[in-house]
């Protein structure tokens, strides 16, 4: 039996606690960048799902329990810094969490939906970011329980290394745990049979961009034993109902495994469930739920933005043989649209505070800036000042920076013109800054300095001050960009919120009813000890101060329906 360790000191747990991503740091940006840009352009020849065709292509049957009924749990978008992603792992590995003077047993299934690990998938990120915590949260098997099984869904993180990382992981052959839990996926998608007439699909999707043809068979195979009586939930790594508005081909991969894996059967596809956006939101329709969770750990997303309503699939979308669109309305949201906005603007304090080397290309990108346009303003020549190759330069970086920053779509986006507008307008906005800065160092006596002082006193006093002047313009950017719905994502990743996260515990009873409670942590745990004296199986690591857990909505219950139609 494993010793219990008596400190936090990183030899004695096993793995290194650590702090959360700074997600605007230039080399993340950049590498990050470089990865997904690989990911898109070979994403195919990186691409390990034809290689699972050789392992087990059978589902796994969960649906002979004692007495009739079972628990889930599912969370997503967990690996990041340890105090959100442990706090969640704590909760998910209580015997049971008292909610609402209701006892809410532990799952005997943990779904993962998606990006176990940031910023890029590895070995060492997976131990630190995910398992080392996961393991601290349940170190061993309850004595005397069914050991519970853990199912992971690879996200657009674990994609990064074309799924290298993520399969030495969670489909191992030998040694097929974490910590109390199992794993016995062999592929990166599986399919799981439940009790009283309920099944669970997990789909990979590479980028949203198609379903191999061996995970095709795959869930063919597993939807021969599906008949018109069952129901279906369907996990996918993307809500990509949400982002269909914007792009409305993204729900075709999606709509097609429904159209012809699915449809077929008759069976009723009841619930969709996708982490990837980090928050709680829950569409709902005359058929089916539609849920986003990705509150496992990653930084906060605000909800402000979300539309009212959607139409699923979009009437939008090229294929002509989708799916009957449908319309959902937006039924709750976690946080809701009132506390995003008062997050939101939380960016003029928490970027620079969480982002210093940010901050610190954006000073020297500003005095590279201002260096030559104080000189070229003392150029005689009209000539000369316009055209000074080194002010060309960056007053062209800038504008490209800015640009580039904030995405814009394709052509045919219905945002294309927003995205042009709002990055040229801050990148005029941070040469403007720019002009200003030169004109106060021009007044000041630095520039009179003999050689090398100017640029000595530049770096050491103007950079740190236009550091932090412009760090504050991209957060008045962002704010601004925001509520037009660009740049959102970096609105709140730059800020590394750790609070308001979420997760499902999922029941489904003896009379096949089944009850989706979705759980809301309003405040994360940043204040740990270590607990040698418990049993095996208690955590080793326990919060100082309480962890409590709510309710985000009321329970959701789903019972039989008539008739599917697809």
């Amino acid at each position: 039996m494993p010793t219990r360790p008596t400190s936090l000191d990183p030899q004695e747990l096993g793995f290194t606690r650590r702090k959360p991503i700074g997600w605007l740091a230039p080399l993340l940006l950049l590498s990050t960048g470089l990865r997904a840009l690989l990911a898109i352009l070979f994403g195919a020849y990186l691409d390990k799902r034809e290689l699972q065709n050789a392992m087990d292509d059978d589902y796994f049957d969960h649906s002979r329990t004692a007495d009739g009924e079972i628990w889930l749990d599912y969370v997503a978008d967990l690996g990041d810094g340890f105090d959100a992603t442990y706090s969640i792992a704590w909760l998910l590995a209580q015997p049971s969490l008292a909610v609402d003077g209701a006892a809410l047993p532990r799952g005997r299934l943990l779904l993962m939906g998606g990006d176990q690990v940031y910023p890029l998938a590895s070995g060492d990120g997976y131990e630190s970011r995910m398992k080392g915590p996961y393991r601290a949260a349940l170190p061993e098997a309850p004595a005397g329980e069914p050991r519970p099984t853990l199912f992971a869904l690879p996200g657009n993180h674990d994609w990064y290394d074309g799924l290298t990382a993520f399969l030495r992981l969670f489909a191992r052959r030998k040694d097929g745990h974490i910590g109390g839990w199992r794993t016995e996926q062999q592929r990166s998608y599986f399919a799981v049979k439940l009790p009283n007439n309920w099944w669970l699909f997990a789909v990979d999707e590479q980028f949203g961009a198609y379903i191999d043809d061996p995970q095709l068979l795959y869930f063919e195979k597993a939807a021969g034993g599906i008949g018109a009586d069952d129901r279906v939930i369907l996990m996918t790594p993307s809500p990509t109902w949400v982002k269909a508005k914007d792009d409305p081909e993204v729900y075709d991969a999606v709509d097609y495994f429904i159209r012809t894996i699915l449809a077929p059967t008759q069976a009723q596809v009841r619930v969709l469930v996708s982490g990837d956006l980090h928050h709680y939101a829950r569409y709902t329709g005359e058929e089916r739920e539609l849920i986003t969770c990705g509150g496992g750990g990653a930084y906060l997303l605000g909800t402000q933005n979300l539309p009212p309503t959607l139409t699923v699939p979009p009437k939008e979308t090229l294929t002509r043989s989708r799916s009957l669109s449908r319309e959902y309305r937006l039924a709750a949201r976690f946080p809701d649209a009132p506390a995003s906005r008062k997050l939101s603007w939380g960016v003029f304090h928490r970027v620079p505070r969480r982002n210093a080397g940010f901050a610190t290309m954006l000073g020297i990108i500003h005095t590279l800036t201002m260096l030559p346009m104080a000189s070229a303003v003392r150029q005689p020549d009209d000539i000369k000042r316009l055209f000074s190759i080194p002010l060309l330069l960056m007053v062209t970086l800038i504008l490209v920076g800015t640009v580039l920053f904030a995405r814009p779509p394709g052509a045919a986006s219905s945002k294309h013109a927003r995205h042009w507008i709002l990055g040229l307008s801050h990148g005029v906005a941070q040469i403007a800054l720019a002009a200003g800065g030169a004109w106060v160092w021009l007044h000041l006596w630095f520039h009179h300095w003999p050689f090398p002082a100017p640029f000595v006193a530049a770096a050491v006093i103007y950079g740190p001050v236009i550091a932090i002047l412009a760090t504050q313009l991209v957060a008045l950017y962002l704010l601004v960009a925001g509520n037009f719905d660009v740049n959102l994502n970096e609105l709140y990743a730059g800020q590394g919120i750790e609070d308001a996260k979420s997760f499902l515990r999922i029941h489904i009873a003896a009379d096949g009813t089944l009850t989706i409670h979705p759980l809301g942590v309003d405040r994360v745990c940043h204040q740990w000890s270590a607990d040698p004296d418990r049993e095996p199986h208690a955590p080793w690591v326990r919060p100082e101060t309480p962890l409590s857990v709510r309710r985000i909505e009321p329970p959701i219950v789903l019972t039989d329906l008539p008739a599917p139609r697809f």
